[in-house]
């Protein structure tokens, strides 16, 4: 069950959230509260990965919620639901530029919509609810989603993948900005111009006359058999690379002639094919012209978001084969893994590799008050932030939640080791009884 965080006192919008979390078979809990003082506490201490803000509350500053999870977004990384009730919410987008949102939806919405949203959410956890902890456990992570032409849709799905790679330390902000361009541009020229069949002139008539596009799309939406088209997104996620196919169901185009034309001066529109063509590379259409792919290439072992609680600490950096830390050496160090890849020898061996994926170097011995059990040297450059055990000490006493944070990875870990444990286990329990029935060599017990 996932707790999440509700930012509203209004018994409409709460009996709404209420229902739906309800059908979700025990999966989301909403919490509500009624003073704020409640609300920033939970969020260092449950550290929820999903939040629902009411920008139209009256009894709470959610802007000032808002500051305390800006303060520091190497915690809290999950995503937010945001509700308003202005007509124009440009102002309130431009305050939420950085932060991680899943969907902005207006009040009068919310209660069509929010089934919808929680439907989408429940489909893509892997995508929303891991930060990367899968990336220890799969090489890569794909599917497909299939999406309605719906607007909700378009700025869901690109929130959830754009947020889930930054989040994940695959891209940086500048990569994510124009990924999350290049998708909604993408995707809405797959719903507009595809299934919904509207053309350059009828778009630039509705735009002239003042009217939102996403309007003509819900318009388009009322007939039956356009209503019934689906827009098809497919992505692979791997260490490396994350690959992406969009196909709608329209008749497609003449896209050699529209990259090949000259920029045309800026208008209401038509500018989005060249936009994404900008931002991302290899974009390519298949002959028919409603299949678009590219791929954006990951920036692995790259850089960690330094946490608040270590940003004054000190800072080293290691070049090509330097070595960290010496097998049976004494220390009361802890490394925090800002970037490059570390090689660990444990007996002259090389047992593993650490990256910003892993956070920590040397937390064991650390914790245990050991000797370092391994060497571990820096394979081109690197930069960890190094923590001594009093400076930790004192900075957990200072920010408690870090501990309930950091306890959760040690778990996570542990419970990798476990799982690594057991299948080594099965694998030997099978090789023993296959070598016991073939009358070879015995297996030794331990």
């Amino acid at each position: 069950m996932r707790k999440i965080p509700v930012v509203s006192s209004d018994p409409e919008l709460n009996k709404v959230i209420s229902l739906e979390c309800s059908r979700s078979r025990g999966e989301f809990a909403p919490v509500f509260f009624d003073r704020q003082t409640e609300i920033v506490e939970f969020l260092k201490y449950e550290l929820p990965e999903m939040k629902i803000f009411s920008f139209a509350e009256k009894n709470f500053d959610c802007l000032a919620i808002l500051n305390e999870v800006r303060e520091d977004p190497w915690l809290h990384y999950g995503g937010i639901i945001a509700i308003h009730d202005s007509p124009d919410d440009k102002e309130l987008l431009e305050e939420l530029r950085d932060a991680n949102i899943i969907a902005v939806l207006r009040r009068s919405e919310f209660k069509q919509a929010f089934p919808r949203l929680l439907k989408i959410i429940r489909q893509n956890k892997q995508i929303l609810f891991q930060r990367g902890i899968q990336q220890h456990l799969l090489k890569s992570i794909s599917g497909s989603l299939v999406m309605d032409n719906d607007p909700l849709d378009i700025t869901a799905y690109t929130n959830l993948i754009t947020n889930y790679l930054y989040n994940a330390n695959l891209i940086g902000r500048d990569e994510k900005d124009k990924l999350h361009v290049a998708l909604l541009e993408l995707l809405i020229n797959a719903i507009e111009h595809g299934n919904c069949r509207i053309d350059f002139e009828e778009k630039t008539r509705w735009l002239e006359s003042g009217q939102d596009i996403m309007d003509l799309i819900r318009e388009k939406n009322k007939d039956s058999e356009v209503m019934a088209r689906k827009v098809k997104l497919d992505y692979t996620i791997t260490p490396e690379k994350s690959s992406f196919a969009i196909k709608d169901e329209g008749e497609g185009f003449d896209w050699r002639s529209r990259l090949a034309a000259k920029a045309a001066e800026p208008g209401l529109h038509g500018m989005g094919m060249k936009m994404a063509n900008l931002y991302v590379r290899g974009l390519s259409y298949n002959d028919q012209g409603n299949e678009v792919s590219f791929e954006i290439q990951h920036r692995r072992a790259e850089s960690n978001t330094i946490p608040k609680i270590f940003a004054l600490s000190e800072e080293l950096k290691f070049g090509d084969g330097e070595v960290i830390c010496r097998e049976g050496e004494e220390t009361d160090v802890l490394y925090y893994i800002v970037s490059g890849t570390l090689l660990v020898y444990a007996k002259g061996k090389l047992v593993s590799t650490l990256t910003p994926d892993d956070m920590f170097m040397g937390e064991m011995s650390f914790l245990l008050s050991n000797r370092r059990s391994a060497t571990v040297t820096s394979k081109g450059s690197s930069v960890l932030i190094k923590i001594s055990k009093q400076d930790f000490v004192n900075l957990i006493k200072e920010n408690p939640h870090y501990g309930i944070f950091l306890a959760r990875l040690l778990a996570q870990r542990l419970a990798r080791l476990n799982a690594r444990t057991a299948r080594l286990n099965t694998e030997y329990l099978s090789l023993k009884k296959l070598c016991e029935e073939h009358h070879l060599i015995e297996v030794p017990t331990n």
